[in-house]
């Protein structure tokens, strides 16, 4: 049976719900603002985070307030399916993208509550294994300067890294950071454009960083015929994140890929996300999960879907504390303890 099939007659009863707003400075220099949706029945309040970046769209989903046709008795398939009709913009979304991350809070809160209401959990209804969640800590290298990541490693020595490596590391700077042991993922950052993170899809470029790190996943990379016959020899380390927002995504990557990202808040629907676990699993796909800079609950829930799915991937799954311009001392290193709640949907 697929994994969606197997929670899609959980009943669920919806009294009302509730807005909660959260904004936080972030250590890559903005203000993120995300909305908690709590939905509430028979004693039990479930929750779900949206996490759409455009601070306008928070706002603007905060302003209209609790104005959705969430109350009523429901399975949570039927609620699903009637979210995924509802119109839940007051605005017009500002990146479509955005669309698929509002599905999943309003799903995400209603499988945390039919569970609650339950009396039970995701990973006891499945009948499946928690397990402690290998994490990386994303991190940026600014003007070629190491000192501090060499100064929290120093304050957790078993944190592992993904870095966004940029044109100007040269060979010197690349061996320190190979030297520390603690480099799992580099992320090319090629299929993103008009941002500011973009890289150029240069060759040497990508081979001296292929070269350079030997042992660590290389993610999205922009292919073209100049950087896939660089990448040719690594493929088996290619691994994709920004393009992946379903199972035809996967299937319509340029080879068969040994490791994807598997976001939640990407994929929407609840359906789609398990039906995603379900064919990499079958497929022998390895996973991990990442985060969209979460400040309530659903950096918890990925971090639970992560011990439920894929413990061993390079999880970008790291607690909100290391995405502080300073971490603060004290911060779960990894692998993150086991930290799921009796009821529900919830971690930590």
């Amino acid at each position: 049976m697929r994994t969606f099939d197997r929670i899609a007659d959980l009943p669920l009863e919806i009294e009302g719900y509730a807005l909660e707003p959260r904004a936080q400075n972030v250590s890559s220099g903005f203000l993120r603002r995300t909305t908690t949706i709590h939905l509430s029945g028979g004693g039990h309040d479930g929750v779900g985070e949206d996490v759409a970046y455009d601070g306008d769209d928070q706002e603007a989903l905060q302003r209209a307030g609790a104005v959705q046709p969430l109350a009523g008795t429901w399975t949570l398939a039927s609620y699903c399916e009637h979210v995924e009709g509802l119109d839940l913009w007051p605005e017009p979304a500002r990146h479509a993208a955005s669309v698929d991350y509002r599905i999943w809070a309003y799903e995400s809160a209603a499988l945390d509550l039919a569970l609650r209401q339950a009396g039970t959990t995701l990973h006891g209804l499945l009948g499946r294994e928690l397990r402690p969640v290998t994490f990386v800590c994303s991190k940026r290298v600014e003007d070629a300067d190491i000192t501090p990541l060499l100064a929290l490693l120093e304050r957790y020595p078993t944190l592992r890294f993904k870095l966004d490596p940029q044109p100007e590391w040269d060979d010197a700077l690349i061996e320190r950071l190979v030297a520390t042991g603690a480099i799992d993922s580099i992320d090319y950052k090629g299929l993103y454009e008009g941002t500011a993170v973009d890289v150029p899809a240069d060759p040497a470029f990508y081979r001296r960083i292929a070269e350079g790190f030997p042992d660590a996943w290389l993610e999205d990379p922009k292919l073209t015929p100049e950087t896939d016959a660089v990448l040719v020899p690594h493929r088996a380390r290619v691994t994709w994140d920004a393009p992946i927002h379903s199972v035809d995504d996967i299937d319509a990557l340029p080879f068969a890929p040994r490791m994807v990202n598997v976001k939640p808040s990407r994929f929407g629907p609840l359906r789609e996300l398990l039906r995603a676990y379900d064919t990499c699993a079958e497929r022998g796909i390895g996973m991990y999960g990442g985060g969209q800079f979460e400040l309530g609950p659903g950096r918890g829930q990925i971090q639970y879907m992560a011990a439920l799915f894929h413990p061993d991937g390079p999880n970008d799954v790291a607690p909100t504390g290391y995405n502080e311009p300073v971490p603060p001392d004290g911060l779960a290193a990894s692998p993150l303890p086991i930290a799921a709640h009796d009821l529900g949907l919830r971690w930590g």
